[in-house]
């Protein structure tokens, strides 16, 4: 991504999202954002893109072997979740009382 401006996404660690596109698609499910990184535009979704790595053994892992962890995915592909609604929204921010809060489109709940 371009480096002069920072990027501003709406999405941050904790939240509940539904993956739109991809191989885990699945508009009906919320998973957890497990980690978030803004200056790459991609995040870590819980049990989503999951990838094999072979690891040698070592201090902290005496066995090695096949270890499968969750890879990135980009942020675009993954779409906030409204509990209240009960389906996937866009994310509005307003100010309430001198602070920016993520206000949902569908229930007009805030996030």
């Amino acid at each position: 991504m371009s480096t002069r401006f920072k990027p501003k996404f709406n999405i941050k660690k904790g939240d509940s999202v539904v993956i739109i596109a991809g191989d885990d698609k699945d508009v009906k499910k919320p998973r957890k954002v497990l980690e978030v990184f803004p200056d790459k535009g991609r995040v870590v979704v819980e049990g989503a893109n999951i990838i094999t790595r072979h690891t040698k053994p070592s201090a902290q892992n005496t066995k090695g072997g096949l270890v499968k962890k969750e890879a990135p995915i980009h942020i675009s592909n993954v779409k906030l979740w409204d509990a209240k609604k009960g389906e996937a929204t866009k994310v509005k921010r307003t100010r309430e009382t001198g602070k920016l809060v993520r206000v949902s489109k569908k229930s007009g709940a805030t996030i």
